[in-house]
């Protein structure tokens, strides 16, 4: 998951760079008073916001449990270990590489100045070691689930790199976010069963369409930034009411995907109150944010999705317990 969300998604809108380092290109004078590159695990960790993994992980979950009850009726705790390890790595991965590539972006728009790559908190070069750990630990959870997820893993790796260049030659860089994230529960069924689902990918197809549509309204804070300094974006190019209309269309059809991922797995009723809180949730975000009045907009994008994502999880846990999924 890449950028300000899951994987780190999360705003083609913020794109962003610092001046060459340590890591190559021509070293520049560091006005008085900035902070000294250095490669603390701590920056490290600020750098890749890795609180965020919540967008991410319990629809990883609700995947791999689903297809836990449908294969045995039993949780394997051994794989839920070995995706959520996959998970973090790959989104650690994938927020790394997204600041590193961005970092020129960055430190162009006030909002991402601060940012550790920019204001040489951490260094290029640290950071790279960072992603290279993340990466080789991703492919080490995969190797040891079954041959089809390390197969997989380099696809699901692509998308992670290309989303942060997308800003930079189409309107809709959030469309590929969309397709990073959706990899997440399509990986985590295959985990469990080591083949190929389409319930699956109905889920994925969910988070995906859900995580684009919220990008699409965390972007709306950098419209002016982005059209002054070539950073594109469906915001910059068609304004924050069309940004705001597309992201309501996403999650009526996220909403949509989620009523035919449980008709696909037959379930039960906890799950439908997870997604009429769901519904009501997205109700609530899109009655908060106006194309006049981004005040809270920040509560819009972390409170609310994660709130989305934690609630599903729960009520789809009920559902399988009471259904019969056992520990």
């Amino acid at each position: 998951m890449t950028g300000d969300t899951a994987t780190g998604g999360g705003g083609s809108a913020e794109a962003g760079g610092s001046p060459p380092d340590s890591a190559g290109g021509p070293s520049r004078a560091k006005p008085e008073g900035m902070p000294r590159p250095r490669g603390g695990v701590q920056a490290f960790l600020r750098l890749v916001m890795i609180e965020h993994s919540v967008f991410a992980l319990p629809f990883a979950y609700i995947a791999a449990l689903t297809a836990m009850f449908e294969e045995g009726g039993a949780v394997q705790w051994r794989v839920l270990l070995l995706v959520t390890v996959a998970m973090v790595g790959m989104r650690t991965f994938a927020m790394a590489a997204n600041r590193i590539i961005d970092r020129e972006i960055d430190a162009r728009n006030p909002r991402t100045a601060g940012r550790e790559l920019v204001t040489g908190a951490l260094s290029v070069r640290s950071a790279w070691a960072g992603a290279l750990v993340a990466v080789v630990v991703f492919l080490g959870a995969c190797a040891l689930l079954n041959p089809l997820c390390l197969a997989l893993a380099p696809v699901a790796v692509v998308p992670m790199v290309v989303y942060p260049y997308g800003k930079r030659f189409t309107d809709f860089p959030h469309a590929i976010l969309g397709i990073a994230q959706a990899i997440g529960p399509i990986g985590a069924w295959i985990a469990v069963t080591g083949a190929w689902s389409w319930e699956a990918v109905v889920l994925g197809l969910a988070v995906g369409v859900w995580i684009g549509g919220f990008d699409l309204i965390f972007g709306c804070q950098d419209v002016a930034a982005d059209r002054a300094h070539g950073v594109r974006s469906v915001p910059a190019r068609f304004g924050i009411a069309g940004a705001l209309y597309g992201a309501r269309g996403s999650h009526v059809v996220t909403v949509a995907l989620l009523g035919w991922f449980g008709l696909l797995t037959g379930a039960g009723a906890f799950y439908w109150l997870g997604l009429l809180i769901v519904v009501c949730a997205f109700v609530y975000e899109h009655s908060i944010v106006k194309p006049g009045d981004l005040t809270r907009l920040n509560r819009a994008f972390f409170k609310v999705n994660g709130f989305i994502g934690i609630a599903l999880f729960v009520c789809a846990l009920l559902d399988l317990t009471v259904r019969g999924l056992s520990v």
